[in-house]
């Protein structure tokens, strides 16, 4: 998202460079030229782009061409018009059918296929969906960050942010993106909701002192 601020920190720092063992084990056993995909989940203010950036990075520095992809540019109602809508259609509208997924699966097929793609890109401070134009043919890995990220088919490593809304207040209130008010608490706890059933999608998880952990399957 244009104009997004981020805050990152060492701790970030710390758990890109744990993601970035086990995302190179896996890369690994793919063939040479696999086009790899991360998807990294977690509810407002976890530290999503924060992370994504912070292994974006550190990607870039051990020689591999990197693209962020950030699913709050895919909502189908635009920013402006966004809190208005959940108002008149009611909190329980909040969730996965909010996003244009046709679009984004679109853009990541263009992206295994090394083609050109035509993105959404929300400019936070016009509250404007521009359109970007991304030559994926230059690019190894794709990082797909966003509240439901991992819900994505075709995604190589999942990470899920394990911390709650309630745990990551003092980080929403810094970036600034929505008024704190009672109806925000609200899609705050929809959204919450919606991430429980996500969380046993991930293959890694972040925990409150960022830390990663591997999924134990049971």
């Amino acid at each position: 998202m244009l104009g997004d601020v981020l805050l990152i920190t060492d701790l970030h720092k710390k758990a890109a460079d744990s993601l970035y063992k086990y995302l190179l084990e896996k890369r690994n056993s793919k063939k040479k030229g696999y086009r790899f995909i991360v998807a990294i989940s977690g509810e407002s203010g976890a530290g999503k782009s924060e992370l994504s950036h912070s292994l974006a990075l550190l990607l870039k520095k051990e020689g591999m061409r990197v693209k962020i992809l950030h699913t709050d540019n895919y909502y189908r109602i635009p920013p402006n018009e966004r809190m208005a809508w959940r108002k008149k259609n009611g909190v329980d509208k909040v969730g996965f059918k909010e996003y244009d997924w046709k679009l984004l699966n679109r853009n990541i097929k263009e992206f295994k296929e090394g083609r050109e793609a035509l993105m959404p890109c929300v400019d936070i401070v016009s509250k404007q969906t521009d359109k970007l134009i991304t030559k994926f043919s230059d690019i190894d890995i794709l990082v797909v960050d966003g509240l439901y990220a991992i819900k994505i088919k075709d995604i190589d490593l999942r990470i899920y942010i394990n911390l709650t809304y309630h745990e990551t207040k003092l980080n929403r209130g810094f970036r600034g993106k929505e008024e704190n008010d009672d109806f925000r608490f609200q899609v705050l706890e929809m959204e919450h909701r919606n991430m429980v059933e996500l969380k046993p999608k991930a293959d890694l998880l972040i925990n409150k002192d960022y830390e990663v952990e591997e999924v134990k399957i049971s």
